[in-house]
């Protein structure tokens, strides 16, 4: 298989980064069915869709041309089968719960066509976690965008121990169609490449919060003022979601069981209200 006989993409969840990355499937030209087991993730995503391509023509940053051609190359069911049914590459962006992910890739297994590609965007989970549920495990691998999809250029593609060359160079070639920067990992390693930098930072910050040395909003200012980054870690956890910083710490922990890898208290109690972020309008910042 190379990257040419892809054809049609089947994107599994419709948040934040599933709608996203199934735009820009659709921009490159590929006909793209998104699926969710919800309905309101579903209707949610598809005005998304109705709303930002109008933008940004009127904006003119994309032509009239394009934005009809990749409305007309998106779906939307609720249906795995229907979606995944005739697929050549399936992007699995559900969320970062290891029992569902097993779950998604033992069913697509048995839906998609046994030449289809399943990758999986997680950030921090590798698919030699998820690849022993199917029968194809050399067709699995990480394909992992970062948020927001439509803007960030650079794709981790993550080769584990069970995955094909194949596969892997499919995947960086299908990355770049997408118009991104594809850096090809050939080993497995927990976190990747931007996320373990990045999660040193978190930690650091987070301890820093935690003991009451600094605030969030201070912390971000030093962050931003003196190491030059666009967002300080406060800020840009409550753009990722709270709730997906939470998930991915305590499914490190109970791997480890290793106290340190124990969400911070301050995350824990975000968590609890259900302060997630931007998506609900208040996290470490409020938002209007």
């Amino acid at each position: 298989m190379n990257v040419e006989d892809i054809k049609k993409i089947c994107v599994i969840g419709a948040g934040n980064m599933g709608h996203q990355i199934a735009v820009c499937c659709a921009l490159a030209g590929y006909r793209v069915s998104v699926t969710d087991i919800s309905q309101e993730m579903l209707d949610k995503a598809e005005a998304f869709v109705k709303g930002y391509l109008p933008e940004r023509v009127a904006k003119g940053k994309m032509k009239q041309e394009q934005a009809d051609m990749a409305l007309a190359n998106l779906s939307f069911t609720a249906s795995l089968e229907e979606s995944a049914g005739d697929a050549d590459y399936v992007i699995e962006a559900a969320v970062e719960k290891m029992n569902i992910k097993r779950k998604l890739f033992a069913d697509l297994d048995r839906i998609a066509p046994p030449h289809a590609i399943l990758a999986t965007n997680s950030s921090f989970i590798v698919s030699s976690e998820v690849a022993d549920a199917t029968m194809r495990p050399e067709k699995v691998c990480n394909m992992h965008f970062f948020n927001p999809a439509l803007v960030m250029k650079l794709v981790e593609v993550v080769q584990g121990p069970h995955t094909s060359m194949e596969t892997a160079q499919v995947t960086m070639d299908l990355a770049a169609k997408l118009g991104k920067n594809g850096v090809l990992l050939k080993k497995e390693i927990y976190g990747f490449v931007v996320n373990r930098i990045l999660a040193a930072l978190n930690n650091e910050a987070m301890f820093l919060a935690d003991m009451g040395i600094a605030t969030p909003e201070e912390i971000d200012i030093a962050v931003t003022n003196a190491l030059g980054h666009p967002m300080g870690p406060f800020r840009l956890i409550d753009l990722t979601g709270i709730d997906l910083a939470y998930y991915v710490g305590m499914e490190r922990y109970q791997n480890t069981r290793d106290p340190k890898d124990k969400p911070s208290p301050l995350l824990v109690e975000k968590f609890t209200k259900g302060e997630y972020g931007i998506k609900t309008k208040k996290g470490f910042y409020t938002y209007e």
